[in-house]
């Protein structure tokens, strides 16, 4: 998955990089389809906020969410809980939970 980080008032750092790449592996394990994330991380006076745009493949409008927090760190988290809500929701529109008939059943 492509990952873009841009920041708005806010240093990007690796740290907070790596931080944000090992939240998106758990988008990647619920879901295996997805295409890439960007990121947008601001700061406005107190008030950090974390948005981000999923692109999943087979869907032609992306995932978005966004949360704010005191910490950038929890406004992350936050934001991170929110689409793998909305993934996992997705991928349970997507499955076939229809199951063939058990013709072993029927014969009998």
């Amino acid at each position: 998955m492509q990952l873009e980080v841009t920041g708005q008032n806010v240093e990007i750092t690796q740290a907070l990089r790596a931080y944000i790449a090992e939240k998106c592996e758990r988008l990647e394990r619920h879901f295996d389809n997805l295409i890439s994330t960007h990121w947008v991380l601001r700061l406005e006076k107190l008030e950090h906020t974390a948005e981000a745009t999923v692109h999943v493949g087979g869907r032609t409008n992306p995932i978005h969410a966004d949360a704010m927090a005191e910490d950038m760190y929890a406004a992350i988290d936050a934001l991170i809980d929110k689409l793998d809500r909305q993934v996992r929701r997705h991928k349970d529109k997507v499955t076939d939970h229809h199951r063939a008939p058990n013709r072993a059943a029927q014969v009998g």
